[in-house]
């Protein structure tokens, strides 16, 4: 694997997608499954795609596929296996040695294993041994409440429903979920401003607006698909602004590959119409400075007799709290906003001119917006904005959050919740005959706490990799090799796998591409998009080994051993899945006629209340929310020399590392590099290809024991004063302590550091 490092001409897109998704799948897959594969993909017949959760559009192409799309399924359909030969040859200390991309590339993982300690190897075990030998332990346990129940957002509808229904029967509301990590602050945030933890637009919206805000996300990357409906609303002559810290490919220019045209031509579609380096940390300032001079120019016209620019009517009949916002941010000081987002007061005026000259406004944000401690009050500084011209709840205009995982949205809407509402709870103990637990239960952070203090006993993961994902990783480590119980649901080995508890077990699971056969037949999962939308997934391949269940028949296993006197036919729900999902009509009634609604192409819409003007909140109204001052990270005020921030490469999904390229920021074959900007090199007196150590910095600005050493520096185009490192290796260098107070999200995008040069 040949390192360099050299920036990337090309577009986003274009015959660089197509070369990639083609070394995916020479590497990893059967040229006729791909074929079969990739042509059913997101189609109403076929399944939806593993990767990301942007929504299917009405009339998609033939090959309505991405790069990233495709190596998700390469990855899936692989036909490596990793099985008890594999693990006769290797031990779990020796695989610990392994890079993360060797680990999930051995391939899949095809009948359940046990961890034993004396040959320090996994051994395979019958399905029914597993079950009961992991619902032993958990009967053997005084307090449910000892038992952390993770989930993946790749989890679907109908497995989600039953593991939530499982862990609840057994008495705990321990839902620590990937979401915790990525857009919490969403759910936390939209609900107190709009009463919907959710975003407010559609698909069509796209086709509608006048205007489109990128803030903190990069979907050239993580989310491609959206390239599309960016280049149509650029040729139709809206616009699109993007403020990101980077300057991203995505965001930049694209050649569609679905376009002959654009590919034979090697033409492409610029999409920015301007683009701001915002410094890492510095959103909330730039948010506060738009809407001071907003509110100025709309008293000066005001004044003058001019129109509003603002939305009075909307604001006097729709919101409160708009004077108390007023209030605050025409006292924050310019010099501050300047200093803190990086950015001039003539170019925030740039910004706020466009805001202002649109009728129609959709915001997108990632997680640059939320991963940060006040990230639940980054949410709210963009719905602040939208709400000052009534961009919420009208055609073409709207918040729009751009979640990772394909469910992730869904799993919380069927019951992955710390804390449930009552009503919900009401609802499913009347379904099942059982009372739930009330009190409120772990999240993400609050999980990992209870672990490494010990109150924790067992880890049951619906997915994922969560020892990786976590911040602290280092400190968590042993605490999670000290556990009584680990079970992990999966296809793929990775790292939290290796970190063993007394009792380990490995269960293998269908992938979202293969067949799921059950009793009554072949099987449809649902999942849920970033928009709200249902519809179905029904896999077309043959299962990768004969040896492995759905996750829907996993959960029901673990749930029979585990309550041998439960009031839930579990077996029964499994026989078919339509069953699960009369199941979940009549605990949630917006999912009425639900078996109904999924078998129409392109599923279903859940009502969006704030779409329509509807606040489902307190006050009954869309609130302005203030929030103090201008930091969104207060723990790295006192240091305004560097702050790092950790994003993923473009061979990389999560936590999930496809590749060791990086291509559009032009690094090849490698991770341990540390991005900057050429002015920031010249100020720590470093040069493109140099080594350098980073060390994180404690809340009163010294030095900690966290640090990253002889990462190679890449001169790159973005925000002074900000360092980008890669996730997951990076997250060492944050505390579980650094995280939300309202939402709990660790503060991945805004680490306090120090620079050195290497030895």
């Amino acid at each position: 694997m040949k390192k360099k490092i050299e920036s990337y001409q090309g577009a986003a897109g274009g015959w660089g997608a197509v070369k990639s998704v083609a070394n995916a799948v020479r590497k990893q897959m059967d040229i006729r499954q791909d074929v079969i594969a990739m042509f059913d993909m997101n189609k109403p017949e076929g399944f939806d795609c593993p990767g990301c959760a942007w929504p299917d559009p009405k009339h998609s192409a033939s090959f309505d596929i991405c790069e990233n799309g495709a190596k998700a399924i390469a990855w899936e359909v692989t036909d490596k296996q990793v099985n008890a030969s594999f693990f006769a040859e290797n031990t779990v200390q020796s695989l610990l040695t392994w890079g993360d991309h060797e680990l999930e590339a051995a391939g899949r993982l095809t009948q359940p294993l046990k961890y034993d300690a004396v040959s320090d190897c996994y051994k395979p075990l019958s399905w029914q041994q597993a079950f009961d030998e992991i619902g032993a332990r958990l009967q053997s346990y005084s307090d449910p409440n000892q038992v952390e129940f993770y989930t993946s957002g790749r989890t679907s509808n109908e497995a989600a429903f039953l593991y939530q229904l499982f862990a609840r029967e057994y008495g705990s509301n321990n839902f620590p979920d990937c979401s915790n990590m990525c857009h919490e602050p969403t759910s936390v945030g939209l609900a107190a401003s709009i009463g919907v933890g959710k975003g407010t637009v559609l698909l069509e919206d796209f086709e509608k607006c006048d205007l489109v805000i990128c803030i903190g996300h990069n979907p050239g990357t993580n989310h491609p698909r959206m390239l599309t409906s960016l280049r149509a609303l650029v040729k139709r002559g809206a616009k699109m602004i993007a403020i990101n810290p980077l300057q991203e490919r995505g965001l930049e220019r694209f050649t569609a590959p679905q376009n002959p045209f654009e590919m034979l031509t090697n033409s492409e579609t610029q999409l920015a119409s301007a683009y701001y380096n915002v410094r890492i940390g510095g959103d909330m300032a730039l948010l506060k400075g738009m809407m001071r001079l907003l509110i100025e120019r709309d008293d000066a016209a005001s004044a003058a007799g001019r129109p509003s620019l603002l939305d009075d009517e909307f604001i006097q009949t729709h919101t409160v709290g708009f004077d108390e916002l007023r209030r605050d941010v025409l006292n924050s000081e310019w010099k501050d906003i300047e200093r803190i987002s990086g950015l001039s007061q003539t170019q925030i005026a740039e910004l706020a001119d466009a805001y202002a000259a649109a009728e129609r406004t959709i915001i997108c944000y990632g997680m640059g917006i939320t991963q940060h401690e006040h990230g639940t009050q980054n949410v709210q500084q963009l719905v602040n904005l939208l709400l000052m011209k009534g961009n919420i709840g009208k055609p073409g205009a709207g918040i729009c959050p751009l979640r990772g995982h394909s469910n992730v949205q869904g799993d919380r809407t069927v019951g992955i919740t710390e804390k449930p509402s009552a009503e919900f709870l009401a609802r499913l103990g009347e379904r099942y005959g059982f009372t739930p637990p009330h009190a409120p239960g772990h999240a993400a952070i609050a999980s990992m706490q209870a672990i490494c203090t010990g109150q924790a006993r067992a880890l049951i993961c619906m997915g994922g990799n969560f020892a990786l994902a976590m911040p602290d990783r280092e400190a968590s480590a042993v605490p999670l090799t000290q556990l009584d119980l680990a079970v992990h649901v999966a296809t793929k080995l990775n790292r939290s796998h290796l970190l063993t508890a007394r009792h380990s077990y490995i269960l293998p699971v269908l992938g979202r591409s293969e067949i799921d056969m059950q009793k009554s037949g072949a099987q449809a999962v649902t999942v849920e998009d970033s928009m709200s939308m249902i519809h179905a997934s029904r896999g077309v391949l043959k299962p990768a080994g004969v040896m492995l269940k759905s996750e829907c028949a996993v959960v029901a296993g673990i749930a029979q051993a585990t309550l041998p006197q439960s009031v839930v036919a579990w077996e029964y729900l499994v026989e078919d899945y339509d069953r699960i999902r009369n199941d979940i009509e009549a605990v949630l009634p917006e999912f009425a006629d639900y078996n109904q609604r999924i078998r129409h192409p392109g599923g279903f819409h859940l009502i969006n209340a704030a779409a329509e003007r509807r606040w489902m909140t307190p006050s009954g109204k869309a609130n302005f929310i203030t929030s103090k001052g201008l930091l969104e990270d207060p723990s790295s005020a006192f240091n305004s020399k560097l702050v790092m921030a950790t994003v993923r490469s473009h061979d990389q999904y999560n936590t999930t590392i496809y590749g060791m390229d990086d291509r559009y920021r032009g690094v090849f074959g490698q991770r341990d590099v540390v991005f900057m900007s050429a002015k920031q090199a010249k100020i720590c007196r470093v040069k493109n290809g140099e080594r350098v150590n980073l060390i994180a910095l404690t809340p009163d600005g010294k030095r900690s024991s966290r640090r990253m050493d002889r990462l190679k520096v890449v001169i790159y185009p973005m925000a002074d004063r900000s360092l980008v490192t890669y996730f997951p290796e990076s997250n060492h260098m944050l505390t579980l302590d650094n995280h939300d107070p309202l939402s709990g999200i660790p503060g991945y995008k805004s680490i306090p550091v120090e620079l050195e040069p290497s030895n």
